[in-house]
């Protein structure tokens, strides 16, 4: 038993196969405590303590609303609109089912129905994503349900072998035939790398000039980055910035100065790679582009990792086969430090 900061109400943590309880006993009186702990812990070994979980009186409805008021407050905005986009197909299918009535099967039958629409695997997979974390937050912190239903049910295969990015030709041809305001977006994400609301979110206050940097502070894993600029990227935000104020205004801004809607985004740059000739490409494939360039170059994919803001390095790992020159410059470090080795060996030999 423990007491948290501040409070004289004794808590519990009781772990028993595998699952973790962690409950207030609503009391300041410690042998009451011990009393109420030793209870719990007799019915969770007897295997009662879960039969008197609130749960069975939940619906799904009830598991988003706290969903929503309790844990997305606590992520970024990005991934907000992320929970969102999931729920609407989640809802319509869910609707308000009782808890104990999503099982594992009725999971299984929503990844097929989500097939059978044409969802691509990564997208069911981050629908499953967000059930699992509401069930879990369900099962470990607020006691409504014994299991996490979802945990059981095998994710979407995803296929990560796309590796396409621009040749210079490419470039070229695709910058060519993009207006100007297109032109701009292009050039600057292939310098910088930015995700596309990342891009579109940018505003005048997040730019410094004199240090040369951009601040990012709603980024995908939550965490504010700040990603240096080339020349080649600051000469694009002088040059906007001679021509509109930049008093906490949207940097890439639609004519009447608000922000561009990704859709006409998408639908404008696929109509300039048709006129290109460029197959097989997507305005995500710009940041691919530019981390593919960095490693290509032998940038350190740790430096790519954080340039990017991988939350984890091993989603960074991709680009890796792209960095032959590094790979090489090891091995051939490796075999000077032999030399010296031997070099050294027969200086002691012969002396």
């Amino acid at each position: 038993m423990y007491k948290r900061k501040g409070s004289d109400i004794w808590r519990t943590c009781i772990s028993h196969d595998g699952k973790k309880i962690q409950k207030s006993l609503k009391t300041s009186n410690k042998k009451l405590a011990m009393a109420i702990d030793a209870k719990i812990r007799t019915e969770i070994v007897e295997g009662t303590y879960y039969e008197k979980l609130i749960g069975r009186n939940k619906n799904f409805k009830d598991l988003i609303d706290r969903f929503l008021k309790v844990h997305a407050p606590k992520v970024s905005v990005s991934m907000q609109k992320s929970y969102r986009t999931s729920l609407n197909r989640l809802e319509p299918y869910f609707g308000k089912s009782n808890l104990l009535s999503i099982t594992p099967r009725n999971i299984s039958k929503y990844k097929v129905l989500r097939n059978d629409d044409g969802a691509a695997p990564a997208t069911i997979n981050r629908e499953l994503a967000m059930l699992s974390k509401a069930f879990s937050l369900a099962v470990k912190e607020w006691e409504w349900l014994k299991d996490n239903p979802v945990s059981k049910v095998p994710r979407e295969k995803e296929d990560n072998g796309r590796d396409r990015w621009l040749t210079v030709d490419e470039e070229v041809s695709l910058l060519e035939n993009s207006p100007e305001w297109l032109r701009d977006i292009i050039h600057f994400n292939l310098h910088t790398g930015l995700r596309q609301d990342e891009l579109l979110s940018l505003t005048w206050d997040r730019v410094d000039m004199f240090r040369k940097t951009i601040l990012i502070a709603d980024t995908k894993n939550g965490k504010p980055k700040t990603i240096p600029l080339n020349k080649t990227a600051l000469g694009i935000l002088e040059s906007k910035a001679r021509v509109i104020s930049i008093n906490g205004r949207i940097v890439f801004h639609s004519k009447c100065g608000t922000k561009i809607d990704k859709h006409n985004l998408r639908r404008a740059f696929v109509i300039a790679m048709e006129s290109a000739g460029i197959e097989d490409f997507t305005f995500h494939g710009l940041r691919h582009t530019f981390a593919t360039r960095l490693a290509q170059s032998g940038y350190d994919l740790y430096k790519i990792s954080k340039l990017l803001g991988h939350k984890d390095i091993k989603t960074t790992q991709r680009y890796a086969h792209h960095c032959p020159d590094s790979l090489r410059d090891g091995v051939e470090m490796l075999e000077t430090d032999c030399n010296m080795t031997a070099v050294v060996k027969r200086v002691a030999i012969s002396g």
